[in-house]
């Protein structure tokens, strides 16, 4: 069984978001087929203890285009039609000091090389 949980977990990926975490991780299903699980992980303190709220999202290798088309034309819409100039120019000003080079077209670039699988 130990076996089974060593090969399950392939890739993982994790990003620090204020008091979020964001975990990308990429697993195999007993048949040797991929899925990604996208986990927020928050930290909530309650007296003197803290406990991880987290929520997990399973995304299927058939879903891939279908989810980053639609994340890319959420984030687009949100850059675009909701937010002040100031702030996009803001936004985009904290991507390029974070990685160097804009957030948007690095995750671009990610996905259409990496996530082919057939």
């Amino acid at each position: 069984m130990e076996e089974n949980n060593e090969k399950a977990e392939i890739y993982s990926q994790r990003v620090r978001a204020g008091k979020r975490t964001y975990f990308f991780d990429v697993k195999s299903t007993r048949s040797n087929d991929f899925y990604v699980t996208i986990t927020e992980s928050k930290r909530k303190f309650k007296d003197e203890t803290f406990s991880y709220e987290k929520h997990k999202i399973f995304l299927y290798k058939e879903d891939f285009v279908k989810f980053m088309e639609a994340l890319q034309g959420t984030i687009d819409h949100v850059k675009s039609e909701l937010l002040t100039e100031e702030a996009l120019a803001a936004l985009e000003a904290a991507e390029t000091v974070e990685t160097g080079e804009p957030l948007i077209e690095t995750a671009d670039a990610t996905f259409d090389e990496e996530l082919k699988w057939e």
